[in-house]
């Protein structure tokens, strides 16, 4: 029985390998080149450079809005997405572009401050991004005067 079964199965991948057909040459060379495309692309990240990633309103009111904006540029290979932008308190509002950042394009982020608090203060703004490190910060400083 064991006899049986090792000789149908050996006929079996004999018939495989000699009658089937040869997957290599089935594979289109236009697809395989797309392909390695996409796969090369996967692997770039685009950069985003800031001219300065901290800004110091210095003294201000209290309560009265300040605003400040932070320009940056896509020196990365490929289009840049800000997917998300939030700040670590609801007095701080950022405003951030929609859509992607190409290659060598700069952009800004606008950050409002509506100059609640006392004293110094500090606060952050973080960029959800397709940048290989995936977030970046921000921050801003004032010393809030009543």
């Amino acid at each position: 029985m064991k006899k049986m079964f090792l000789l149908a199965g050996a006929a079996l991948m004999t018939a495989c390998n000699n009658g089937g057909t040869n997957a290599v040459g089935k594979i289109n060379q236009d697809n395989l080149a797309q392909a390695e495309k996409v796969a090369e692309q996967s692997k770039q990240f685009p950069e985003i450079k800031f001219e300065e990633t901290t800004h110091d309103f210095g003294e201000i009111k209290q309560n009265v809005k300040v605003e400040t904006s932070f320009v940056f540029k896509n020196t990365g290979k490929v289009p840049l997405v800000i997917s998300n932008a939030s700040s670590s308190c609801g007095c701080t509002v950022p405003e951030y572009p929609k859509e992607a950042i190409a290659p060598g394009e700069k952009g800004e982020i606008k950050v409002e401050y509506n100059g609640s608090g006392k004293d110094a203060i500090t606060k952050t703004v973080t960029l959800t991004t397709n940048t290989e490190k995936g977030t970046e910060t921000l921050t801003i400083k004032a010393f809030v005067k009543e």
